[in-house]
């Protein structure tokens, strides 16, 4: 197995950088490829690294990954802040990934499969959908719905109190102040946070002491995420194959909301449910069940093709 530090240019010129892994499997010539992007604030350092190995030393095939604009050693766009995330920008980014993955010499551009997690579990049916270079879409507890998980997650009074905050930023960003900023998490979850959920604050907190990951995102992250609805185009991922894998104790991005959005994506699909919450679909006495059964869809619908 290889590892290389790697960069590239998205569609806007912003430069997102990242690692290549290599099987021994491999060959010398072209091999199939699984481009890997994290979910909402995360970086390629948290839990990303093991999967990709993981597949490499099972599989014949190449793995990207890469840090999201404005998060980890990615740039973001001039003038734009860090720490921001526009959802269906990142998901232009997987497809500026697809583009770089094809470009390679030791990669088979027609053979490149997506794989996403939490926010980008949701990204990657949207892309998989609209960008059929895909051939397998691998979705890990995905958020499937914005509105649906942001209700889920804020009470209603401070769902109220998040609008007021919404307005205010718009408000100072026409006057050219800096944007607002919230925590990503915060031990008490009477405070205002990006993800109020006990297990959300132990994953990260854990990684803020051994990462460069920050525990911020800008206000307008919050808003454009209850407005984003990436299960939308679900039924059109077909015939792509896809993938999802679910946790059936996960309070962050629920389960049943999940279980719902592939109800409705045609086949060729298969389901993988996991006794467990969110964050323990990344490591843990899981992590073997679910790469697992995650190399095997890739050896089937990548390298096999089907």
């Amino acid at each position: 197995m290889g590892r290389e530090d790697v960069e590239f240019k998205t569609s806007d010129r912003v430069t997102l950088r990242g690692w290549f892994y290599t099987s021994n499997d491999a060959g010398s010539g072209k091999a199939p490829c699984l481009v890997m992007s994290h979910g909402f604030s995360a970086l390629k350092e948290m839990d990303l690294d093991a999967f990709a190995e993981y597949f490499v030393s099972k599989l014949p095939i190449g793995v990207l990954v890469y840090d999201n604009r404005g998060f980890g050693d990615s740039d973001t766009a001039p003038g734009e802040p860090i720490h921001e995330i526009v959802p269906m920008v990142q998901c232009s980014d997987i497809s500026d990934a697809i583009t770089y993955a094809a470009s390679r010499p030791d990669v088979d551009p027609d053979k490149i499969a997506i794989w996403g997690s939490s926010y980008s579990g949701g990204h990657v049916l949207y892309v998989g959908a609209v960008d059929r270079r895909v051939k397998a879409v691998l979705s890990q507890v995905p958020c499937v719905s914005g509105w649906d998980n942001f209700n889920r997650l804020v009470r209603p009074d401070f769902a109220v109190g998040f609008n007021a905050t919404f307005a205010a930023d718009r408000a100072a960003r026409a006057e050219g102040k800096e944007p607002g900023y919230v925590p990503v998490v915060d031990a008490d979850p009477q405070k205002p946070s990006a993800l109020p959920t006990p297990d959300s604050y132990e994953f990260f907190s854990s990684w803020e002491k051994k990462s460069n990951w920050k525990n911020d995102v800008t206000v307008k992250t919050i808003e454009l995420f209850r407005a984003y609805e990436p299960q939308q185009l679900i039924d059109k991922i077909s015939p792509t194959p896809l993938l999802m894998t679910v946790a059936r104790g996960d309070v962050l991005t629920p389960a049943d909301l999940a279980l719902g959005a592939y109800a409705r994506a045609n086949e060729p699909k298969q389901l993988q449910t996991l006794p467990c919450g969110h964050f323990e679909a990344y490591s843990g006495p899981y992590f073997e069940r679910n790469a697992g059964t995650q190399a095997e869809f890739l050896k089937k619908w990548l390298v096999e093709g089907g």
